[in-house]
């Protein structure tokens, strides 16, 4: 980050003397108040619940805007990157800061390969679950469990040990989350395939069985890579702020990771796709369109408790960039498996026309985001609905760790520590119990 010519003075109506503090411009984006020594200077604290307009850290992965409705990776378009890369030079770019040459994305994707094997002794954890136990909470205790595992690579001081162990987590994440379907619906775990991609991989893993291979639709492989991509950072967001908080600790990258998926569970953070895809199903059983102009008229009363989900975005304020490359994506599928006439995607396709044209949608930029349509994909390939948001944890890691990363090898990183208001009582003498 680059020191401003210009300061920033804080004034008290009071009289009480003031403070002059630093700005700092990053590279593009809103330039940043240095309030680091507000509390040394003015014996106060500043207050932004949510975080509204705090940077809780400078980083050089991910940057939004939400009024142009733009996401870089490192700086380069999303919209590019989902077409022209696939989701293993992705996770290149976003760990190492450029893109791969030809010889780097083959040393890397063979690296990647030969992790994804889980150790064996992970079934027997896995076994003391219920069957009917959410994906998420699974996942949650398997990630964990991996620093139980790799002790080989917990010395966070050691760049390497770093790598490796998100090479680790990059290549593990899509086997454990197969595990994980595997074991609640009953059937044998299938292992990874080194001469299979990435995605086609995880899709061999979730649908194979014993008696019948799983021949990979390039076409599907293409969609969930995808969706990958279109998951794997989104800047400072719950999770992330969440592996952040909890690697700032100095503790392992498996547990800051493990951390990291129990916070995307949130119906608010990763469970979005999979509640808009279960108001479409909802709305498609009341009546479908004909039933559109009521549901519409039902989101627009403040009274009647229904949301429209799948639509806005804290950080968008115009079109979620990934939601057009994901519509594009939902055709392909449906196309391929002959599911052009969806009942589902014509209602998600005419529910968006209402949205685009509406004033009430338009004046509040209710515009779609990436969940509106990325569960209709995942529906039409068949993963599970309760799977949505483990899957999201799996694109998602490769931000995650590299996040991560970023925050140990800063030598001005510490250990986060939020402060508060205090409205409890003040200090007072605790009576004798006859008293009380």
């Amino acid at each position: 980050m680059k020191l401003s010519d210009k300061k920033a003075t804080l004034t008290f109506s009071d009289g009480s003397p003031g403070a002059e503090f630093p700005v700092y411009e990053g590279t593009i984006g809103p330039s940043v108040v240095d309030i680091r020594k507000l509390y040394a200077q003015t014996g106060m604290f500043t207050l932004d619940p949510g975080f509204m307009s705090t940077a809780a850290c400078s980083s050089s992965i991910t940057y939004i805007d939400g009024d142009k409705g733009e996401l870089l990776y490192r700086g380069y378009p999303i919209d590019q990157l989902a077409v022209k890369c696939d989701f293993l030079e992705t996770s290149y770019l976003i760990l190492n800061g450029e893109l791969p040459n030809a010889k780097q994305k083959a040393e890397f994707n063979d690296l990647v390969t030969r992790h994804t094997m889980v150790n064996e002794q992970l079934q027997f954890f896995l076994r003391g679950f219920r069957r009917d136990a959410h994906p998420m909470a699974v996942l949650t205790g398997l990630v964990g469990a991996l620093s139980a595992f790799y002790h080989d690579s917990l010395d966070i001081t050691q760049p390497k040990h770093r790598e490796i162990s998100a090479i680790r987590l990059v290549a593990k994440m899509p086997t454990l989350v197969a595990m994980a379907y595997k074991y609640s619906i009953g059937q044998p775990y299938v292992y990874p395939k080194n001469d299979l991609s990435y995605t086609g991989n995880f899709l061999r893993m979730m649908f194979a069985t014993p008696c019948e291979e799983y021949v990979v639709n390039p076409v599907i492989e293409r969609a969930l890579d995808r969706i990958f991509i279109l998951h794997a950072d989104h800047e400072q967001n719950a999770s992330t702020s969440t592996v952040r908080l909890c690697g700032s600790s100095g503790t392992n990258p498996f547990a800051a990771i493990a951390a990291g998926v129990a916070c995307l569970w949130g119906p608010a953070h990763g469970g979005a796709n999979e509640a808009a895809l279960q108001m479409l199903e909802d709305l498609l059983a009341a009546g479908g369109v004909d039933k559109l102009g009521e549901f519409v008229a039902k989101v627009k009363d403040k009274n009647s408790g229904v949301r429209l989900m799948g639509f806005g975005h804290r950080v968008y304020k115009n079109y979620d960039p990934r939601a057009k490359l994901m519509q594009e994506t939902c055709r392909e599928v449906l196309e391929a498996l002959g599911l052009q006439d969806d009942p589902l995607f014509k209602l998600a396709m005419a529910l968006e026309k209402i949205a685009l044209e509406d004033d009430y949608f338009v004046q509040r930029k209710l515009y779609p985001n990436v969940d509106f349509y990325s569960g209709i994909v995942q529906r039409a390939i068949g993963i599970p609905t309760q799977l949505f948001t483990a899957i999201f944890a799996l694109a998602r890691t490769v931000g995650w760790i590299a996040q991560w990363d970023e925050m140990i090898s800063d030598p001005d990183y510490k250990i986060g520590r939020p402060r508060q208001l205090f409205t409890g009582s003040p200090s007072r003498d605790v009576p004798d119990l006859d008293k009380r």
